[in-house]
């Protein structure tokens, strides 16, 4: 029994987020789960970069970008998502499109700020839909 129980144990650590930024992507996930939105993507990486969620909603595909944060003292999560983080996750997404043949499919960017202190079980989850346009060079249609 002791290597079933070690198992479980290793196991059950490879699904719990880590750092705060994991629980919060997991907890933005949740979140947008709620409202109907079909998840089909976390972490995806490739060599440009990462994209912290990809779902569908309706027949639209989001690129969501989540910035979690312990307090507002360092100003709004959403805040970090500037014009170059921007530029970035436009790129990234247009490979991402190009890649699974989605470009005949509206798509936009989305941010999920979470907020959450040591102290509390759960966050503050804000929700900006269609957050930002498509920047730079790689800019796509919707």
């Amino acid at each position: 029994m002791g290597l079933l129980t070690d198992l479980r144990e290793q196991v059950s650590q490879w699904r719990q987020p880590k750092t705060l930024g994991q629980r919060g992507e997991a907890a933005a996930a949740k979140f947008l789960k709620r409202l109907g939105y079909l998840i089909i993507a976390q972490g995806e990486r490739d060599g440009l970069g990462e994209l912290d969620l990809i779902a569908v909603d309706s027949r639209t595909v989001v690129f969501i970008e989540v910035k979690t944060r312990k307090s507002l003292d360092k100003g709004h999560p959403a805040d970090a998502v500037d014009d170059g983080k921007q530029r970035r996750i436009t790129r990234l997404a247009l490979a991402y499109l190009k890649r699974h043949h989605l470009l005949e499919y509206k798509a936009r960017f989305d941010i999920v700020a979470v907020v959450w202190p040591d102290d509390v079980a759960k966050p503050t989850i804000e929700h900006f839909k269609n957050a930002f346009e498509p920047t730079g060079q790689w800019q796509m249609f919707s």
